[in-house]
């Protein structure tokens, strides 16, 4: 009798510790809400950190070895609080929106990588206009998904914050606004 209850209390506080743990990572990370799969994500989100710390601690070392040359002050990924967005899922992080009539484009912030967001109409050569404000700006695409219906398509990115990368989040926005069209109207939602 006491074997099965401390069974019982054994699965209760797995369960919990999993909950926990996928409350902590991204939610890209988990492909589905099985145990084995939670852990794969946790492990994958740690790996990736575990990077970005080698590589952060890389950099200070370099840049203790070499001070720069000017008084040039690095602007961190600024973050600022959005309600839930006009795209229907269940990734609440911290980012802004940048809409206009010809696109609607969202950036989000999960871990030390950014889910960015476009709807728009079908528009040829747009996606490689967006990679290369990607890439200008030294953000990785780790993730591209492309879903249209009609005329209309969603562009969905996982990307990886880049070393040298100065941009906010509000500035990624309107960066990838702009190659839609000139006529920006922003929205930075708090």
């Amino acid at each position: 009798m006491s074997h099965i209850a401390v069974e019982r209390n054994r699965r209760r506080q797995m369960n919990e510790n999993l909950k926990v743990l996928r409350s902590l990572t991204p939610c890209f990370y988990i492909k589905r809400g099985d145990q084995a799969s939670i852990i794969a994500g946790v492990i994958e989100f740690i790996k990736e950190l575990h990077l970005v710390h080698q590589s952060l601690e890389a950099k200070k070392r370099r840049k203790s070895l070499s001070p720069s040359p000017g008084p040039s002050t690095p602007r961190p990924l600024q973050l600022s609080p959005t309600p839930e967005s006009p795209f229907n899922n269940n990734f609440k992080e911290l980012g802004a929106s940048c809409n206009s009539p010809v696109a609607d484009v969202e950036a989000r912030l999960g871990g030390s990588n950014v889910m960015l967001r476009t709807i728009s109409k079908r528009i040829p050569g747009q996606i490689v206009k967006i990679i290369n404000v990607l890439e200008m700006f030294s953000f990785e695409i780790m993730n591209l998904n492309i879903s249209t219906m009609q005329d209309t398509v969603l562009y969905s990115f996982v990307i990886k914050i880049g070393l040298e990368c100065q941009l906010s989040v509000e500035e990624l926005a309107v960066e990838v606004q702009k190659s839609f069209s000139s006529d920006v109207f922003c929205i930075n939602e708090i």
